[in-house]
């Protein structure tokens, strides 16, 4: 249906060094990201840019020498590691004649490869078939309205705007079909709260070694591999923790940096998992060059997806390749833990990060019993609302005797929301107020 080359497995890396930080890529992520998807590399074109080339991304000169590469070499398609507007790669495909990717079309492909369950592959088309939409050019032309005469009239609209309609409806239909995805997840969300079981959501760059843990402690047999975007589906499992109990791990997807806002938007329901946690396990590759930059990118990320205020542990993966360094926790000056070292794939460390879970975990609920006055009604609804309260009986004076058990996030969100209304209502002496 369209005019584009079709895209093969020998491909020409173009990467442009920008002098401005903020546009820069890496060019061994893009090398992983390639290795991931499939695909041999044949060449690498490299070049140094204050700003982007209007026509070609990369400068005429520069454009030219990629297409005797490709000529040359018999490549099948080119991939840059940037993002380029439908007009860069029409113009670039013409040029090259052959097929150009940009990084976000190459994050898609990958993802659809990895895509196994229902709900992952509906995302996945959702998050092409919006890239798409920007990127639809000159198809069939017997429909066109332009032309007139007997045999020739088309039904109204030139065949672009049937399949711009045709990429509406399909996307509509996804999105609702997605909606219902999400309101059996919150279902899931809403019946673990009523059990009071913690949620932990497993977070981090891409390849930092999640899923690896996420088995180690689970004795799962999620897929785990040395690339990027191995784990697409999130998967979850339940953990026993001490002095805790039951606690429910969340292996979900990786961040990547400039990960594309198509995609973001389509693992909206997906993403939920990690918004909703009690407490976050940022994996990070302790061996990676890269790794402080790779942490702010997925802070930049949690802060995208509105998940930036859940609690966060630290966790400093693959050890195992770094010389001189035990498993240990590094806690705050009040001794609350906040990063752990170790190695999933040697299975160093583990009891470690147990140990810290049970202690970030039990700090991170609150327990405490009120006494509300009548006049507290709105109060006492918003408890029962978050499902906090456990018991419940009136005293002699007429006020509520609540015991009452919610993660801590959200006791502090409902001090904030009533100015610290309801710390008043904290019995001190619960001696005194006893619920039998």
């Amino acid at each position: 249906m369209f005019d584009r080359y079709e895209a093969g497995e020998q491909a020409v890396l173009v990467h442009v060094d920008f002098a401005a930080e903020s546009d820069r890529e890496d060019l061994d992520e893009l090398k992983m990201l390639v290795d991931s998807a499939g695909v041999t590399t044949l060449a690498v074109v490299t070049t140094r840019r204050n700003a982007p080339h209007p026509k070609f991304y990369i400068g005429t000169g520069k454009a030219e020498e990629v297409a005797e590469t490709v000529q040359a070499l018999g490549a099948e398609v080119v991939i840059f590691n940037h993002a380029l507007s439908p007009a860069q790669e029409r113009n670039l495909e013409r040029l090259f004649q052959c097929r150009v990717l940009d990084r976000t079309t190459l994050i898609l492909d990958i993802f659809a490869q990895r895509a196994r369950t229902h709900e992952g592959k509906l995302q996945v088309e959702l998050a092409q078939l919006k890239h798409l939409s920007t990127r639809l050019v000159r198809g069939w032309t017997h429909l066109e309205r332009q032309k007139g005469g007997i045999g020739l009239r088309g039904p109204g609209e030139t065949q672009l705007e049937t399949d711009r309609r045709l990429l509406r409806d399909r996307i509509t239909h996804i999105q609702k079909r997605l909606e219902k995805v999400a309101k059996q997840r919150e279902q899931g969300r809403r019946a673990r709260s009523r059990r009071e079981v913690p949620t932990l959501s497993l977070v981090g760059y891409t390849n930092a070694g999640k899923s690896t843990l996420f088995n180690a402690l689970t004795s799962a047999d999620v897929y785990a591999a040395d690339q990027l975007f191995a784990t697409l589906d999130p998967t979850l499992r339940k953990v026993q923790l001490a002095d805790v109990g039951p606690v429910i791990l969340a292996d979900t997807v990786g961040f990547i940096r400039h990960l594309p806002h198509d995609l973001v938007a389509a693992f909206k329901a997906t993403l939920e998992e990690t918004r909703e946690a009690s407490l976050l396990l940022h994996v990070v590759d302790a061996a990676d060059e890269r790794a402080a930059d790779n942490t702010l990118q997925v802070k930049h990320v949690l802060k995208e997806i509105e998940a930036d205020e859940v609690p966060v542990l630290m966790v400093y993966n693959k050890l195992d390749k770094l010389d001189d360094v035990a498993p240990r926790i590094d806690r705050s000056d009040d001794g609350t833990p906040v990063a752990v070292w170790l190695s999933a794939q040697k299975h160093q460390g583990l009891e470690l990060l147990l140990q810290a879970l049970s202690e970030r975990v039990s700090e991170e609920v609150f327990c405490a019993t009120l006494c509300l006055p009548p006049s507290q009604g709105k109060l006492r609804a918003e408890l029962f609302a978050l499902q906090a309260v456990t018991e419940e009986r009136i005293d002699d004076q007429g006020q509520w005797l609540l015991k009452v058990r919610m993660p801590d996030i959200d006791w502090q969100r409902l001090n904030k929301q009533g100015q610290g209304a309801a710390l008043r209502f904290i019995v001190s002496d619960p001696a005194d107020k006893v619920l039998q």
